[in-house]
């Protein structure tokens, strides 16, 4: 703008020396304000996340009873009979499973998979034999398994040796199983550190060509493992906590039945 005397003059000039004061400038006091402000929600989401949990509902559903007397010797037909009842429940994938291992150093490591098999041998399961669980095995041949049927209110623990199957029987485990398992065996490089999700996608198309075109194409590094119980304890839950428990435990020459304080 200019003045009477035709002076110009520039409203937002700063003299030298002096600093600018935006709108948008923040000092210590705004600055803050923000992480109180970020405190106060944080606050809010982990308190709001402990009523999510509070508030979640266990076992609203009529559960089955567990008569222990009619148990078998052996846990293997329990077992069969359990997983067989979960599925007519409607209990989605009934065989997965958590299997828990542990490293040289005795640091644990957890993840879900499917069961292969339960037999007079023990429970079946496979992997690469490269994978962080197959390293595991291999260093500390022992695990433990937890099956989990919500609808009925069961689960089952298992814990023991573990060995792992000759090339044949590996190789037999992974063919009689779907395409799919094929291709995402033949991918390979389980539990290696991936670049990209594109450089997966590359992988996994070129796997699944091969595995329609090859059903019997080899993967050298699949492993078919078996634990061998030493326990194995059935927990059928109950709405009034009175919960019931009953373990097996392998003592040399047979099992041994004993009930647990829930």
């Amino acid at each position: 703008m200019t003045d009477q005397a035709g002076h110009q003059h520039t409203p937002d000039a700063v003299p030298a020396g002096a600093t600018a004061h935006h709108a948008d400038a923040t000092g210590p006091g705004d600055a803050r304000d923000a992480r109180e402000a970020g405190d106060a929600g944080g606050a809010a989401e982990a308190r709001a996340f402990r009523e999510l949990l509070r508030g979640l509902r266990v076992w609203d559903v009529e559960l089955p009873a567990f008569d222990v007397a009619t148990a078998p010797d052996d846990p293997l037909p329990l077992f069969r009979q359990w997983l067989r009842e979960a599925a007519e429940a409607g209990v989605p994938e009934p065989h997965t499973m958590t299997l828990a291992t542990a490293d040289a150093a005795g640091d644990p490591s957890v993840r879900t998979l499917m069961l292969h098999d339960a037999d007079e041998r023990g429970w079946h399961f496979a992997s690469h034999r490269g994978s962080r669980k197959g390293r595991e095995l291999a260093a500390r041949p022992r695990a433990a398994l937890g099956f989990y049927w919500a609808a009925v209110g069961r689960q089952v623990r298992v814990r023991g040796s573990v060995t792992a199957a000759g090339p044949e029987e590996s190789a037999a485990d992974l063919h009689h199983r779907s395409t799919g398992a094929l291709a995402a065996a033949l991918v390979g490089r389980q539990s290696e550190v991936l670049g990209s999700t594109a450089e997966l996608a590359r992988a996994s198309e070129a796997a699944w060509e091969r595995a329609r075109r090859e059903p019997e194409a080899p993967v050298p590094s699949w492993t078919l493992y078996v634990l061998r119980a030493e326990e194995v304890e059935f927990f059928q839950g109950d709405a009034q906590r009175r919960h019931v428990r009953l373990n097996y435990r392998y003592e040399g020459d047979g099992w041994r039945k004993e009930l647990l304080w829930p």
